[in-house]
């Protein structure tokens, strides 16, 4: 029992130090890129900012938040995000609604094409006349806001359906059962019963649709023909170009990285404020979808 013990203590110290390194590796960049966003150009340029700011000042901050394109961009993302989640989250679940029920006809072959996209991905190519295509459609119809594209196109991911349907499968059919007895229909057994009892698992795939749609930058990019209608991680590329390309004035108190920085952490506050809201469901989320009794 003492050697079992120890070698419990051993364990523990040893997993909670590890686990306070890999904390550290990934708070230091968040930490880096605020300390670079207030610093003087010299402390910057000088190689001074290591963790906490050098040289104090709020001008690469001020400067975003006076930016209008920053704030339409900001918009959009908000955008793409909030109606992206809603319209991702409600496909992914019918689908797996309909996946978990044995009486679905042909339901081993959709479960098989569904796996199938998993394990060997179509390429850029097909995504790229896929969206294409949707577009074509949207202008024939008089929808020339491309918002919507990225929306709609973009609302399906296999392993979140996956989740879902897992996690329906577990629900027990006794209580489903009595719902039907009680006269319940089809839709009202799936949101009286099925999304009550599988919070968890829409919790954790609503945080995967809201932050991938969040940082979705490629297709945003490659669809989005009107600048106005970009997102936020498609303005801070333009803008990390222009930087580059071109030096901010000699009276600017901020190298042009900090403006960069200063960017990155706007776009990030969002995400840090809705996640601890819901990490609490996603373990709970991820075995509950991920486990197959």
């Amino acid at each position: 029992m003492k050697r079992l013990e120890m070698t419990e203590v051993i364990f523990k110290v040893l997993s909670y130090t590890l686990l306070t390194i890999f904390a550290i590796f990934c708070l230091y960049p968040f930490v880096y890129a605020i300390s670079a966003a207030l610093s003087g150009i010299d402390a910057y340029y000088s190689g001074r900012v290591v963790l906490l700011p050098v040289d104090f000042q709020t001008h690469a901050f001020r400067d975003i938040l006076f930016t209008k394109r920053f704030w339409i961009s900001y918009a959009n993302t908000f955008f793409l995000t909030f109606y992206g989640t809603i319209w991702a989250l409600a496909t992914s679940i019918l689908g797996a609604y309909a996946l978990s029920k044995k009486r679905l006809v042909f339901r081993s072959g959709f479960n098989f094409f569904l796996v199938f996209t998993l394990w060997f991905a179509a390429g850029l190519v097909p995504q790229f006349l896929n969206y294409r295509a949707t577009q074509n459609i949207f202008d024939s119809i008089g929808i020339t806001d491309d918002k919507w594209l990225i929306v709609i196109a973009m609302g399906m991911n296999a392993f979140n359906v996956v989740l879902l349907r897992n996690a329906f499968e577990g629900v027990p059919k006794e209580i489903e059962e009595a719902a039907i007895v009680d006269g319940a229909t089809e839709l009202q057994v799936l949101t009286k019963v099925y999304i009550p009892m599988s919070k968890a698992a829409i919790a954790t795939v609503a945080l995967f649709f809201g932050i991938s749609r969040w940082n979705g930058f490629f297709w945003a990019r490659t669809m989005t023909r009107n600048r106005n209608e970009w997102p936020l991680q498609v303005f801070i590329r333009e803008q990390l170009d222009n930087i580059m390309a071109q030096e901010l004035p000699a009276t600017t108190p901020y190298a042009p990285n900090s403006l960069v920085y200063a960017m990155i952490v706007c776009a990030i506050i969002p995400i840090i404020v809705i996640y601890p809201y819901l990490s609490k469901h996603f373990a709970k989320g991820v075995n509950v979808g991920g486990v197959r009794e």
